[in-house]
């Protein structure tokens, strides 16, 4: 997989292709990665690629004929022909796992990473394939949400983890959050691992990974739930845990 990025600070990306698992996949040539500066393509010596908003405001726009030249120049380094454009933007669809499985399935990715107040709209609608947002929050610039991109999507290309089974039990990776993990030691600060996980039963354990998923799920993000076809055995352990939750109210009014 080839990944580019228009950026105005490529010295930012050290961070991804330096370091971790992304940084050693980078290093064995798993995954490619260059950047493009738009000022390469400004028609100033200055190299400025931002202007005054038309219609007035505070800030500044990054103008639409650098980034266009820019993308085009990332264009004409993909091994496909075509990479997809994707503009780091907190108006674009929200980043999920599917999307992360999306796009570690293409060849060629090309992430626009804006700043200032924005980008003109023209730029967007002509040359940018999608807009995703990582959050619903607001950054100086597309480079910290690209590489967190890149990191969910590095993560599922193989080869890049030392084990895919890793990514495969991540959270949302079926729809689910994570179960709790542990380790050594076996107590620590008076907390015990759960009996099970030491019962060397692999059915239980799975049970109960399910189990706990689901739990977190419910308590944390029981929007997924309320969009998820569930097979029997959880819903089955669903209205379990639903059955105890309603218990536990009438439990502590008996003991009063």
């Amino acid at each position: 997989m080839k990944i580019q990025a228009v950026t105005l600070f490529p010295e930012m990306f050290a961070a991804i292709t330096g370091c971790g698992v992304t940084g050693r996949a980078f290093k064995q040539g798993i995954w490619r990665f260059e950047t493009i500066n738009p000022r390469r393509f400004a028609d100033n010596k200055l190299g400025y690629i931002d202007d005054r908003p038309f219609g007035g405001g505070p800030g500044m726009i990054m103008m639409a004929p650098p980034l266009e030249a820019a993308i085009r120049a990332a264009q004409a380094q993909t091994e496909s022909g075509r990479g997809r454009v994707v503009y780091l933007s907190p108006q674009g669809q929200p980043m999920s796992h599917a999307k992360a499985a999306e796009l570690a399935k293409l060849p060629d990715l090309i992430l626009l990473c804006g700043r200032y107040e924005g980008i003109d709209e023209r730029l967007l609608q002509s040359s940018v394939d999608e807009e995703i947002a990582i959050g619903d929050f607001v950054v100086s610039g597309g480079e910290l949400p690209a590489m967190m991109l890149m990191d969910a999507v590095l993560r599922l290309v193989p080869g890049v983890l030392g084990d895919m089974r890793s990514a495969e039990q991540d959270s949302f990776s079926d729809g689910l959050l994570d179960c709790p993990h542990y380790t050594r030691p076996t107590e620590f600060q008076g907390m015990a691992v759960p009996a099970v996980l030491r019962s060397g039963n692999h059915g239980l354990i799975a049970e109960w990974r399910l189990e706990q998923s689901l739990r977190r799920t419910l308590a944390r993000r029981p929007d997924l739930l309320a969009r998820r076809s569930l097979i029997p055995q959880e819903a089955r352990l669903l209205r379990k845990i639903e059955e105890e939750q309603r218990a536990i109210p009438l439990d502590l009014g008996n003991k009063q």
